[in-house]
């Protein structure tokens, strides 16, 4: 692998820009995004998805286009992308109002890059789409924006990110990663490249479909394995048994999966299985099992709150316009991203029963909270141990570490306090999932 290759990693979010950065180390680096702001905050050397260190990401920014040292120049002008060899594309593939898969990120990018594209240049999809995408959808792009021939005048790869969020022990350059190329040549070209950066190995996959679908699975059956164990909890919520009992329990058995029950949210687990559902369905298969999980999931925010109401009835707490505090709105702990939070079906199942609900997170943006989900989060009480008292109910749905330092057991005996997470101790709550 050559050292003096121009790579262009196009979308700077929680998947390009530490991909970027470590790539910088190696090869001169070109970060695009379309979003100015964002190009601008990264400049700074500050990165607000806190993927990357300020520290980390100051000592690789470039001053230059095109540079012939290692380095990670920052734009949102297409211009200084056209001398680039090797363009990867880290854009979001979210799925519409009808769960259905909105590959309008990815064909945005494609044409981008079919406008500077040159003869030889490789195009490698990072973006989690359903197998076949990259060659049925994307490529065409290239080929009619660009006028070049697939695998004669360009070339594919495809090699599936595995960021997650927030994880500080397993990041882009410790996780294994697989590999793949729409020729056998251009496949190790491709595994040799991310070798560069990647510690822990790559996987070269026999084909771009192959690694597609890999990538799609792996979500997939974390979500239905999770879906499986929020049908526990409706039972046991049922029976009057503790899930998380039950769980611990069967964990003492060696080959027992231990999924823990909660809100399906972000921008993987909630969201892949709809990419594989529909390419099934293209094809004249209908999936079951991966449908009837993500009904399972999907519906579970309106049956939690489902659970905190019937509580409060239990307790004579009038239900409309009574007072709830929601703690956490991110769709994990300990981390800035919203994307695809599921803790917004709860807040509106309760406002629909007519509480007063008000949100409260260290982690979240409010601007971008409330432009996502038109919510208001409340500022915290100069000692967070204040902060939950006035309300009836309260709902750890987020497990912060922040909210530790949350003195429950010092609440009115009459506020219900239900935890999503199991986060606190048992004795300390009415009801956790």
């Amino acid at each position: 692998m050559k050292n003096d290759l121009n790579l262009c990693v196009i979308g700077l979010g929680y998947v390009g820009l530490p991909l970027a950065v470590e790539f910088a180390k190696h090869f001169p680096v070109t970060g695009f995004d379309i979003k100015k702001d964002r190009i601008k905050e990264l400049l700074s050397g500050h990165d607000s998805t806190l993927e990357v260190e300020d520290e980390k990401l100051k000592s690789v920014l470039g001053k230059e286009p095109f540079s012939d040292q290692p380095s990670l120049f920052l734009t949102s002008e297409i211009d200084h992308i056209c001398k680039c060899s090797i363009y990867i594309i880290t854009v979001p593939t979210p799925v519409d109002k009808n769960n259905r898969p909105d590959m309008t990120p990815m064909i945005k990018a494609s044409e981008t890059v079919g406008k500077v594209l040159k003869k030889g240049d490789i195009v490698i999809y990072e973006s989690t789409v359903y197998p076949g995408a990259t060659e049925e959808d994307c490529v065409p792009v290239i080929e009619k924006v660009s006028g070049m021939k697939y695998n004669q005048d360009f070339f594919c790869g495809y090699s599936p990110e595995r960021i997650n969020p927030g994880d500080k022990l397993h990041t882009v350059t410790t996780i294994k990663k697989v590999t793949s190329g729409s020729t056998p040549e251009i496949a190790e070209i491709v595994d040799q490249l991310y070798k560069k950066v990647i510690k822990a190995g790559t996987h070269k996959a026999p084909s771009i479909k192959v690694a597609e679908a890999a990538k799609v699975i792996e979500n997939s059956q974390r979500d239905i394995n999770i879906a499986f164990v929020n049908e526990l909890a409706r039972i046991c919520a049922h029976m009057g048994i503790d899930t998380q009992d039950v769980l611990e329990a069967a964990s003492t058995k060696w080959n027992f999966l231990n999924f823990k029950p909660g809100l399906v949210g972000g921008h993987c687990i909630g969201v892949d299985p709809y990419y594989l559902a529909q390419k099934a369905q293209e094809v004249g298969y209908h999936p079951e099992i991966i449908l009837a999980g993500r009904r399972m999931n999907d519906t579970m925010g309106a049956w939690v709150a489902g659970q905190i109401v019937k509580l409060m009835i239990k307790k004579d707490i009038l239900v409309n316009k009574s007072r709830v505090l929601i703690l956490g709105i991110t769709f994990k702990e300990n981390c800035p991203d919203i994307r695809n939070s599921k803790v917004i079906d709860v807040i509106n199942e309760l406002k629909i029963f007519g509480c007063q609900v008000d949100v409260y997170d260290p982690w979240a943006d409010g601007p971008e909270v409330k432009h996502e989900y038109g919510v208001e989060l409340i500022p915290a009480a100069k000692d967070i141990i204040d902060l939950a008292k006035g309300y009836n109910a309260i709902v750890l749905a987020v497990a912060h570490d922040k909210f530790k330092d949350l003195n429950i057991q010092g609440l009115n005996k009459n506020t219900i306090i239900y935890d999503i997470k199991a986060f606190w101790p048992r004795e300390s709550v009415n009801a956790r999932l």
